[in-house]
This record gives structure tokens, C-alpha cells and sequence, in this order.
């Protein structure tokens, strides 16, 4: 498989990101659907979700793979969908693990500490103006600790036609540090990864609309607040040029400012000047990724794998 695995260089700036000969390794195999990484620095190890399985699973730097909370995004037993789990996981400045959970359509808090992980969430939010949420998705901490997260259909049994879906439209949220929720953007048909810069300046949404896909970036005038909306970059002629495998999906932006966003056949590298450089190709459907310890290391959930590779 790792003969498959190459580092493409579209633009000589995209050597500043990423040595054309670090070698993709895969870490563990052997799952339905990997998501949502992160890199936990207190203990050095990485967790992701496995969205079908209902389980979040620890990756130790000794490549061993034990499961870390089941279940990981629904509680309950009655439930027909195929993507009942936690999808993307992020640390609080309290070194709290915080769930994007498909199956109970909420933003959790685990309660034990992540030394004692056990299954026992608190809701931080779950309805928006008395309505439930889809299933929230991918989310981003600023500075303050106000959480930026989507929320598409991908967690309902039927998707944008399920019965109980309670909204008519796919958000993209702000939940203050005060509890509050804010609906930034309605517009957009399937939100998907989300981040944001690392001056907190700049908003990045992913949608994964296989009509319309493409990167989006919003000025965030205020914590809840954003302005300016445009294509930060347009997936479709990349999409007609290389053939469909995957699309717009999870996304981080390194201290130097580089964007590296999963989609058609692994991950993109980008400037912020919304300039393609370069693509780590792993001929996966690759759904997010992760910055490792002193973002030395980039880590990718990619279909029924974790790989890694090394970046600048």
C-alpha cells in the first residue's frame, strides 16, 4: 500500500511546508471510518474517532491502539443510522476533551479527566433556539475559548431528508465562552471541517458538496461576528481534472501559516493566499488530520487507517 503513498509539489513554496521525500507511514489499520484527530500534548499520544464503531481510540508513540471511550457520540441504543459516534475531538484550555457527537446531535464535554477517560458527557449544546442540531461535525477553540463548529446532516439515518431532522438548513455556529449560540452562516449545504487562523483573524469552513465543492474563509470581525465571505478556494476543476476521491473535509493551519485540508486524494497544502503547493497523495478517501508535537508531524485519519507523515 505504501508504494501507493507519494508527496506531489505543485509551487516550489510548497518545499517550505513539506520535504517531498518524507516518507507517509501508516500507524494503525483496521477500522470503519476514521475521523477527527488530536494530538493530546500532555501524554504525547493522538485520539480519533471511529464514527460507525461509536468509539474513540488512543494511539500511543509506540504505535499501540487501545480504545478510549465507548461509546463515544450516542448514548442511546435505538438508533438505525451508520454514523452513530463522536466525529471531531478537540482539548479545551482546561485540558477537557470536547466530542462533536453524531448520535446524541451535540457538542459534549467528558466529565472524567482524559487521565481517566470514562463515557459520562456533559451537553455543552445541543438544540439551536429550542430545535436540535444535526450532527455537529468539526469545531476550532479561538484564543478565548469560544468554539467555532458545523453542523451538517451526515449523523441522521437519512441525511437531509430524515424525519427528524429539526432545522432546515446546515450551520456553521459560534458558542461563546458565555454559553450562547450564534448562527454565522445557513447557506452552506454540507459544512464540513472547519478551522481557524492562527491570529484568530480568519475563519476557514470546508464543504463537502459534491455539486459545489470548495474552501471558504470569513473575516471574524468579533468572537460570534463574521463578515466578507468568500472562495478561499474552488474544489470543482480540481475535482473534474483529477476524478472524484474525496472532498473537502477537515482542515489545520500550522504556526507558519500553512493550510493542510484533506480532500480529492489526500491532503492539500495551501498559503493563505489560497495558493495550491503541494499534496501529500495517499489514494485514500482522507477525512481530517492532525498537528503533532511541535507540528512536526502531520497526522491523517484516512478511510480505515491513521498514517503520518513528517512536515516542516
Amino acid at each position: 500500500m505504501e508504494a501507493f503513498f507519494k508527496i506531489e509539489i505543485f509551487d516550489d513554496e510548497g518545499l517550505n511546508a513539506i520535504d517531498p521525500n518524507s516518507k507517509i507511514e501508516v500507524l494503525a489499520s483496521g477500522f470503519s471510518w476514521t475521523e477527527g484527530p488530536v494530538w493530546v500534548k500532555d501524554g504525547n499520544y493522538l485520539l480519533f474517532s471511529d464514527i460507525p464503531n461509536n468509539k474513540v481510540y488512543k494511539l500511543d508513540a509506540q504505535k499501540d491502539t487501545i480504545t478510549y471511550l465507548h461509546p463515544s457520540g450516542l448514548s442511546a441504543d435505538s438508533f438505525t443510522g451508520s454514523e452513530p459516534g463522536s466525529n471531531g475531538l478537540l482539548v479545551n484550555a482546561k485540558g477537557e476533551l470536547v466530542l462533536m457527537q453524531h448520535g446524541n446531535r451535540a457538542v459534549a464535554k467528558m466529565k472524567p479527566s482524559m487521565s481517566n477517560p470514562k463515557p459520562d458527557y456533559e451537553f455543552l449544546i445541543n438544540n439551536y433556539k429550542g430545535k436540535k442540531l444535526n450532527s455537529p461535525n468539526d469545531g476550532a477553540f479561538d484564543k478565548a475559548g469560544n468554539l467555532y463548529f458545523t453542523d451538517p446532516p451526515y449523523g441522521l439515518p437519512l441525511m437531509l431528508k430524515d424525519p427528524g431532522k429539526e432545522l432546515d438548513f446546515q450551520g456553521v455556529y459560534c458558542l461563546l465562552s458565555t454559553g450562547e449560540l450564534l448562527l454565522l452562516d445557513d447557506a452552506l449545504k454540507f459544512p464540513n471541517g472547519l478551522c481557524l487562523s492562527p491570529d484568530n483573524s480568519k475563519l476557514y469552513v470546508a464543504v463537502s458538496n459534491i455539486e459545489n465543492a470548495a474552501w471558504y474563509e470569513y473575516d471574524i470581525v468579533e468572537p460570534g461576528k463574521v463578515a466578507n465571505k468568500k472562495v478561499f478556494y474552488d474544489a470543482n476543476p480540481f475535482l473534474e481534472k483529477e476524478g472524484y476521491q474525496g472532498l473537502p473535509d477537515g482542515l489545520k493551519i500550522s504556526k507558519n501559516n500553512y493550510m493542510f485540508a484533506t480532500g480529492p486524494k489526500g491532503v492539500l497544502i495551501f498559503n493563505l493566499s489560497g495558493k495550491l503547493l503541494a499534496r501529500i497523495y495517499t489514494g485514500q478517501l482522507t477525512a481530517n488530520c492532525a498537528l503533532g508535537k511541535d507540528e512536526k508531524k502531520l497526522f491523517m485519519t484516512a478511510h480505515n487507517f491513521v498514517l503520518s507523515v513528517d512536515i516542516k
